[in-house]
């Protein structure tokens, strides 16, 4: 995976709430662009809490390990 790959996903207009799953198997919803920033080597992901909202946690995926991203479609 890429930066630009994740950036283009991202920039969808509408935007699609995105799940990222990793090669660990683990995965990590989307639900707002916001909560998604692209660094060089990763995306840091804000988690949501239990109404979907930002929450205080956060999870940094690199992009070497992320398997793949799906859009809304998974919901």
């Amino acid at each position: 995976m890429s930066v630009e790959t994740v950036k283009g996903f991202l920039k969808r207009r509408p935007f699609e709430a995105l799940r990222i799953k990793m090669s660990s198997g683990k995965s990590f919803e989307v639900p707002h662009p916001e909560m998604a920033l692209p660094t060089k080597a990763g995306l840091i992901i804000v988690l949501p809490d239990q109404n979907g909202e930002p929450s205080e946690r956060i999870e940094f995926c690199s992009f070497l390990h992320i398997a793949s991203v799906e859009t809304a479609a998974f919901a």
